[in-house]
């Protein structure tokens, strides 16, 4: 099966988890859009959503389910989302699509957090694949900075602004042993807004698409 169809499968899965009646918390990104696309097949079940960027918000739109800002909702049911990697923790690297800060507030927000994913984002380690920090531009440098020195290599994400109106680190060159301890570590320094490790809210379901259909971890 190609990724895109094993991205498929657990788009599909997620519905399973969807609450009729209530408020959908809806990530961003390509597995996330396929998530968008099931869900507007049962769309008059729920009584609408709640968007992690303005990408999916117009994609949620344009299938006519209502969108709602967080701050008109008293509570979201579930928060269904993709991932750029995943351990066997459920903890994950986000923000590939820049989204990372709206995605953890709605996380946050939700009573359940299901990520959806191909295999091959489930790794022993994290880390290889870049972690995005959210800064506030005046402060790149100073960030940088002190990225560099816990052992990180920073890089600006070029021509990229995010909906917030910040910019992205990408942090290279990192082996993610202690995820929680990273998560404060980076949120603490002046000028982050947040970064793209989900570890102190890790998802509480990981469906996994694979060639022998969907594996659920929990």
């Amino acid at each position: 099966m190609t990724q895109d169809e094993l991205k498929r499968l657990v788009a599909q899965a997620a519905i399973e988890y969807v609450v009729p009646g209530t408020i959908i918390g809806v990530g961003t990104g390509s597995t996330a859009n396929l998530f968008i696309d099931e869900l507007a097949k049962i769309k008059g079940k729920i009584d609408g959503t709640v968007a992690s960027s303005v990408a999916s918000a117009e994609r949620l739109k344009g299938h006519g389910i209502p969108v709602y800002d967080l701050n008109a909702v008293d509570g979201i049911s579930v928060y269904v989302d993709g991932a750029d990697e995943a351990n066997e923790h459920l903890q994950l690297i986000k923000g590939g699509g820049g989204a990372l800060t709206r995605e953890k507030i709605v996380a946050a927000a939700s009573k359940k957090f299901v990520c959806i994913a191909d295999e091959s984002k489930l790794v022993g380690v994290l880390g290889a694949f870049p972690l995005p920090v959210e800064v506030i531009p005046m402060a790149r440098s100073l960030v940088a900075r002190e990225i560099v020195k816990l052992g990180g290599e920073p890089e600006l994400r070029q021509d990229f602004t995010t909906d917030n109106g910040n910019i992205i680190l990408d942090v290279h060159n990192l082996e993610i042993m202690e995820a929680v301890k990273l998560e404060q570590t980076l949120n603490n320094l002046t000028g982050v807004v947040t970064n793209g490790l989900f570890a102190m809210r890790p998802a509480d379901v990981l469906l996994l698409g694979t060639k022998d259909g969907v594996k659920t971890m929990e």
